[in-house]
């Protein structure tokens, strides 16, 4: 039977596995586990064990194999290969050969026999797994290549747990290669090896492969296939790693060009350097040549200084688009500032496509685990799952990185065990390493998401339980924030768009910013704080610069809550105050623009707090922009009750202290002033044991101490409410003028009114 080849899924490559979808397997007359021999182009032949197809491939007679597999078969995505069922004999013996690098003392027999288990293997095949984590010292996920030297019966066999495993005396590299592959021609970085990317890579390939393939079909329809094709993206999301899958996978002549490397001092040298790799590309083709960071060869000639740069840039204008024909080279350009490329360079014949390389989103970053774990022994109870919610903002860079630090953790633990002095490693010893969940865990807390490194970015770890009372405002933030965040499909149905901002006012110390983190918390989304001041600069442009470089962060890391403290500090009314050189203008002509302009704030909600209301710029509440407006008031008596429950509650509490009655003393306090009572109170019941005991005593005595209505009564004497009737009724103006505002465009009071 003929079935099209499709690429495996990350998490079961590596493993020898074809999918096939089960209306071919039952025409072929398959079951699970059985074996297919898989025959390609000219004598490319494969040998793999039957895993039921992906539902979504149903009906479509496909078979999904991995790039070690397609290297055998010497087949592409795509081709048409022949299946038929194999009779495969199981191996009495084989004889395996290991790397010259590995060096393991004691029988490791049983732990080969384990990772060959199942796996059909012929003489001079070369094999990957794992042992340990990819080796010690290598890379996570890595897998070591063993060469099978013999096996008895000959031809194709299959390793059972009955098999016998000898160790070769020689190294794998002495080994002859045989059956289909080579050691060398082993591709590197498959498409298996991508993860998360599915979208940019079916782009690439429609881009790249397709034309070096096929260009019958781009004939037939009058066209010259693209020539060009720029990646663009942060840094550590997977630009250069596409370029090798893509050349790999089609088995074209790849040639890489590093900018600073073909830079000289000596004129003409540059050109000539560039000129020597497009003609070693023209004479190998099909080619590709790959320029990463080419933002360091061809910056903007109007904006560069230095003539070498310019003659560069005109010189790769020629070559790319000039008056000789190119032949089948396709030039694909990687780079993460593609606003400083030369606007030549960046028109159709050159480069023809731009693909822009994301920060992946959830199942992406589970896809990439699953990559950089795959070679790893997880511990039982590591849910991948749940490391993709939780690391906002990570780069595929970050997630290998987290993969190989909690391996390295894993080797941590077993250290003591290794003897340093000696070359070989316990073969019992490796066999017992294993990453745990406190290894991941250990490890997520040292990396810091690239995408958003330089700005200050946290999900909180405030929770509606630490926010005492407010429960009206908590409500309201919930239906502004949460619920688009966690009920997208619900809005897009009812055709509701959701709040672009929301501002939280109030008198100071009544807990707007805890609110802020609460809601970042429960959305679990990433959370990028912006104290108003630190965006104003005295230079030109650097203030607005900065907002920009905010909101960016912010959409390419989506959901993303924005969180501005203070913003009556960067926001104030326009054509108030000349004396900052109209900076602060700028910056709320620049708010206003992110928050309600052109382009479009998808998963990014703006929470903004002020305790002056007052002296932010109109424009900015209308609407549209911040246009939720919550009143956070000075608590009521239930309030403060549900206050002082969250501040004594892991405070060691007499019997005799009454917190309903504390709570009805209370009048006029704000979060913050219950906070300082209850820290006084706890103060004085300390300061009293502290002053009755001595040192020797304290540390036994300690858990008797008790803090008591006594202390409590002396902590009101000391700590006052720090807001006044006269202050809770300008707020509470302030809301039913918000309230009663009659168009969007009507403000809701003069500036500076409530508070004159």
């Amino acid at each position: 039977m003929k079935l099209t080849v499709k690429p495996l899924k990350q998490k079961d490559a590596g493993r020898g596995l074809a999918a096939i979808d089960r209306q071919s397997m039952q025409e072929l007359g398959l079951e699970n586990g059985d074996y297919i021999v898989i025959s390609g182009k000219d004598s490319g032949r494969a040998v793999a064990r039957v895993w039921p197809g992906y539902p979504e491939d149903d009906g479509q007679g496909v078979a999904r194999i991995d790039g070690r597999l397609r290297q055998e078969a010497d087949v592409g995505i795509d081709d048409k290969v022949e299946v038929e069922k194999a009779d495969i004999k199981p191996a009495g013996a084989i004889t395996v050969a290991l790397p010259q690098n590995l060096r393991v003392r004691g029988d490791i027999s049983p732990m080969v026999r384990d990772r060959l288990s199942g796996r059909p293997v012929t003489a001079g095949q070369t094999v990957h797994i794992s042992f340990g984590f990819g080796g010690l010292g290598s890379s996570s996920g890595q897998q070591i290549p063993v060469k099978i030297a013999d096996t008895e019966p000959d031809g194709t066999v299959v390793v059972t747990d009955s098999s016998e495993i000898q160790l070769s005396e020689r190294p794998a590299e002495e080994i002859q290669t045989g059956g289909g592959e080579s050691g060398d021609s082993t591709p590197n970085v498959a498409y298996e090896d991508i993860g998360g990317l599915d979208e940019e890579l079916e782009q690439v390939r429609e881009m790249i492969e397709l034309p070096m393939r096929h260009p019958e079909l781009f004939q037939q329809l009058g066209i010259e296939p693209p020539k060009g094709v720029l990646l663009h993206g942060p840094p550590g999301t997977g630009k250069t790693l596409i370029a090798k899958a893509v050349a790999n996978e089609i088995d074209a002549h790849f040639e890489t060009i590093s900018g600073p490397e073909i830079m000289s001092k000596y004129y003409g040298e540059s050109e000539e350097q560039l000129r020597e790799v497009f003609d070693e590309a023209e004479e190998n083709t099909p080619a590709i040549i790959f320029i990463d960071e080419i933002d360091s060869i061809a910056p903007k000639r109007g904006e560069t200084s230095g003539d070498v740069e310019r003659r560069v840039v005109a010189q790769l204008l020629s070559l790319m688009d000039g008056l000789e024909e190119r032949g089948d080279v396709t030039v694909i350009a990687a780079t993460n500032r593609v606003d400083a490329i030369d606007p030549a360079l960046r028109r159709g014949g050159r480069f023809d496509r731009e693909i822009e390389i994301g920060v992946p989103d959830k199942d992406g970053r589970k896809e990439i685990l699953q990559v950089h774990t795959r070679g790893m022994p997880l511990a039982d109870g590591i849910d991948l799952d749940e490391y993709a919610e939780n690391t906002h903002g990570f780069v595929g860079a970050d997630i290998e990185s987290l993969a190989k630090e909690s391996a390295m953790n894993a080797l941590r633990r077993v250290r003591p065990q290794i003897d340093l002095e000696s070359e070989e490693i316990d073969a019992e010893v490796l066999e017992s390493i294993q990453v745990t969940e406190s290894d991941v865990k250990d490890a997520l807390k040292g990396i810091e998401p690239s995408a958003l490194r330089e700005v200050f970015v946290e999900v909180p770890d405030v929770t509606w339980e630490s926010v005492g009372g407010l429960e009206d405002t908590k409500e309201r933030l919930r239906e502004t924030i949460q619920w688009p965040l966690d009920y997208p499909e619900v809005f897009e149905s009812m055709d509701l768009e959701s709040a672009k901002g929301v501002l939280l006012y109030g008198p100071p110390g009544t807990g707007k910013t805890l609110l802020a983190k609460a809601v970042a918390n429960e959305a679990n989304s990433n959370f990028i704080s912006v104290k108003g001041p630190e965006l104003l600069n005295k230079y030109v442009g650097e203030s607005e610069k900065g907002v920009r470089e905010v909101f960016e962060k912010a959409r390419s890391n989506a959901p993303t809550v924005v969180f501005f403290d203070e913003i009556d500090s960067i926001a104030g009314q326009r054509g108030q105050n000349m004396s900052d050189s109209g900076v602060g203008e700028r910056v709320v002509s620049q708010l206003l623009t992110e928050l309600d302009g052109i382009e479009e704030l998808e998963d990014v909600v703006v929470v903004a707090t002020t305790n002056r209301p007052d002296l932010i710029d109109s424009a900015l509440l209308r609407p549209g922009r911040l246009d939720r407006h919550v009143h956070v008031p000075v608590p009521d008596e239930d309030a403060r009750r549900a206050i002082l429950s969250v501040h004594t509650r892991s405070k060691p509490l007499a019997d005799d202290v009454d917190l309903d009655e504390v709570a009805a003393r209370t009048d006029g306090f704000v979060g913050a002033d219950i906070e300082a009572l209850v820290r006084e109170a706890t103060m004085n019941a300390t300061r009293e044991f502290v002053n009755s005991v001595s040192p020797e005593e304290a540390a036994e005595s300690v858990g008797n101490v008790r803090v008591t209505m006594a202390h409590f009564e002396d902590a009101l004497d000391e700590v006052g409410p720090s807001v006044d009737e006269e202050v809770r009724e300008q707020y509470e103006e302030i809301e039913q003028r918000f309230e009663t505002a009659e168009s969007p465009e009507e403000e809701a009071f003069e500036p500076g009114h409530a508070f004159q």
